[in-house]
């Protein structure tokens, strides 16, 4: 249990520092779908668009390295030429990377259909954000997490900031002339937005900065090489999993009518924002787990950790989502604009279908461990197939159910997938009917809430109740043992 303690600790810490974040920029959300913030939902669809494109370049741009930095960390014994060799890699590819976008970002608008002076805030952010990779990385490695956590919430706070300012106070404050009178420009709300990001990803280097002057510089391409050789399948997986994430908004407006295509994109976006909490959920104990699966490789017993972990992740998730789907009504309310709601059929499925992503993050374990991270990218381009394949037959009959469906079918058949060959390459004794018990009970009650009883909060809170008494069931003797330690 004393390794189980320090995982809960850091990902604790981890899920702080991804939940306050995340939550402060869910607040993004509810100001960018606010009445008069936008000039239309359409508006709001632009800027899910070039978040799209955000995440699918963050992983190119960071081609799995960070994930060779853990494993080589603590794979070898000289860890400062693995974070040298680590640092310099991303320095020098991002600043390529860089000047190739900056020559070709005439080109890169026009075939995005995203404007030239959006693409040009957009490289200066991606390119602040790929240089502090290894050294967040290396705040993971060493547990900093405070450090970390206390890093990330500025980001977020410093644009959530800007953007309160700049879109609701400045136009204001620009009839009083002076500087602000020479900051503002009508019309100039999505630059405004993407400006706001800039500067927290400024401030965030310089945070960082301090990393750099630690750092050797010493190259190892023996070493690189071998980090490569790792980093590439974690960056095939990586590109299959923005498209499974992000690339249904692009197929909604390339192949929806164009009258409508942004604003169901729009709402969409919006909507699809309320599986946040899942996913806030998912990525903390991710965070947490990465390093940690590492480190108890050559740990007594790390088979029956690794089983311990996946049961504790599907309790909680299992919980996450009968409560949110059963109080999903009310949170639309507190978070997405009244515009925005015409596409909250989508909730339950995305929620479940990133309940299954964080399954799978868990189940990943057996292919990091036994360096098989080919499987992984297979595995995540299978997925990401599903996805292209069901959004491209499926959005012109179905509109964005269409993109949900994908989601969830690629979402659990990668999850599936990764359970069946970890059982022939790295047999980790899993709890399968006790998993399957918590997820079919939360599955059947999400159902039974949204589509039969919706904003009947007597029947959602009973069905949350039986919930909670049949985990406490099964799980009372291992509660009790945790909160003792």
């Amino acid at each position: 249990m004393g390794a189980l303690k320090t995982l809960f600790k850091q990902t604790f810490i981890y899920g702080l520092a991804t939940v306050l974040p995340r939550m402060l920029s869910f607040l993004l959300v509810r100001l960018h779908t606010g009445e008069g913030v936008l000039n239309s939902v359409a508006d709001y669809g632009d800027v899910s668009l070039i978040y799209t494109y955000f995440v699918l370049f963050n992983v190119i741009l960071a081609y799995g390295m960070e994930t060779a930095f853990f494993r080589f960390f603590y794979k070898e014994d000289d860890k400062d030429k693995v974070i040298s060799t680590a640092a310099l890699s991303l320095i020098c590819s991002s600043l390529l990377c860089f000047a190739l976008a900056w020559f070709f970002r005439a080109s890169i608008g026009a075939v995005t259909n995203i404007q030239t002076e959006y693409i040009a805030l957009v490289i200066w952010t991606l390119l602040l954000d790929a240089l502090v990779i290894i050294p967040f990385a290396w705040l993971r490695a060493n547990q900093s997490p405070i450090k970390y956590a206390a890093i990330k919430i500025l980001n977020v706070c410093i644009s959530l900031g800007l953007n309160v300012f700049l879109l609701l106070y400045l136009k204001g404050l620009s009839t009083t002339g002076g500087l602000f009178e020479m900051i503002y420009q009508p019309n100039y709300e999505v630059n405004y937005i993407f400006i706001a990001n800039l500067v927290a990803s400024a401030v965030t280097l310089l945070l960082l900065l301090p990393f750099y002057t630690k750092v050797s510089f010493r190259f190892d391409a023996a070493l690189w090489k071998k980090m490569m050789a790792y980093a590439w399948p974690i960056l095939v997986a990586g590109i299959a999993f923005s498209i499974n994430e992000t690339f249904d908004r692009i197929l909604l407006e390339r192949l929806l009518p164009k009258h409508i295509a942004k604003t169901e994109m729009g709402m969409y976006s919006a909507c699809y924002k309320l599986a946040l909490f899942m996913t806030l959920f998912a990525t903390g104990y991710r965070l947490g787990i990465e390093p940690f699966f590492f480190s108890q490789a050559k740990a007594e017993s790390p088979k029956k950790n690794y089983a311990k972990i996946l049961e504790f992740f599907v309790v909680i998730g299992s919980l996450i989502l009968l409560v949110v789907i059963v109080f999903a009504d009310v949170l639309k309310i507190i978070f997405i604009g009244k515009d925005y709601w015409g596409a909250m059929w989508i909730v339950p499925v995305i929620l479940l279908a990133n309940f299954c992503l964080g399954i799978y993050h868990n189940l990943s374990v057996w292919y990091k461990i036994t360096d098989r991270t080919k499987v992984g990218a297979y595995i995540s381009v299978f997925g990401a197939m599903v996805t292209l394949v069901l959004n491209l037959l499926l959005i012109k009959h179905f509109s964005f159910k269409a993109s949900a469906v994908a989601t969830l079918s690629a979402y659990a058949s990668m999850m599936l997938m990764s359970y069946f060959l970890g059982r022939k390459y790295y047999p980790i004794p899993y709890n399968i009917k006790k998993i399957g018990l918590y997820m079919s009970i939360s599955i059947i009650f999400s159902i039974v809430s949204f589509y039969y009883f919706r904003a009947n909060y007597y029947v959602g809170t009973s069905l949350i109740l039986i919930l909670l008494a049949t985990i406490w069931y099964q799980e009372n003797q291992q509660i009790k043992q945790l909160l003792k330690r």
